[in-house]
């Protein structure tokens, strides 16, 4: 029994650390979102590694929102506010990284169910690689607050 509950701990863990999507150039890792409440929206944040040319994030859709939004945040008169982009470059042979304080995805008119260890689909619109679909974890607060810088 010990060794049985030992290979289940180490597959979910593997595949954990998997990236989400291995097709053509273009490699998502990390995809996990925050819900805090049905009613309000969510975020996720995700890495995209790009083995091949540039390419641009132009969108997102999910069956668990009824709507998606590419946004970042900025400084305005020293507060931070959250704005929509259009798009998000992923350079060639770079990465983009989506993280909580920085560029992320919105997530409108959530669906019920969405729950703390479950997941979802969300499909990643690229101008040249076309559409990517990836499974997002929601994730525990902790895990998605911003990183503080350190003195």
């Amino acid at each position: 029994m010990l060794r049985l509950a030992l290979a289940a701990a180490l597959a979910a863990s593997l595949a954990a650390a998997a990236p989400a999507s291995v097709d053509g150039p273009l490699t998502v890792e990390d995809a996990r979102a925050r819900i805090l409440l049905p009613s309000r929206p969510g975020a996720a944040w995700l890495t995209i590694r790009n083995a091949g040319g540039e390419d641009r994030l132009i969108g997102a859709e999910s069956p668990a929102a009824a709507r998606v939004e590419i946004h970042t945040h900025v400084h305005e008169g020293g507060v931070m506010t959250m704005r929509r982009v259009e798009a998000i470059d992923v350079p060639a042979g770079g990465e983009a990284a989506l993280e909580p304080g920085g560029d992320h995805l919105m997530l409108f008119g959530l669906k019920a169910g969405l729950k703390t260890g479950s997941s979802f689909p969300l499909t990643l619109l690229f101008e040249k690689a076309g559409p990517v679909t990836v499974e997002v974890r929601v994730a525990p607060l902790a895990e998605t607050m911003p990183k503080q810088k350190r003195r």
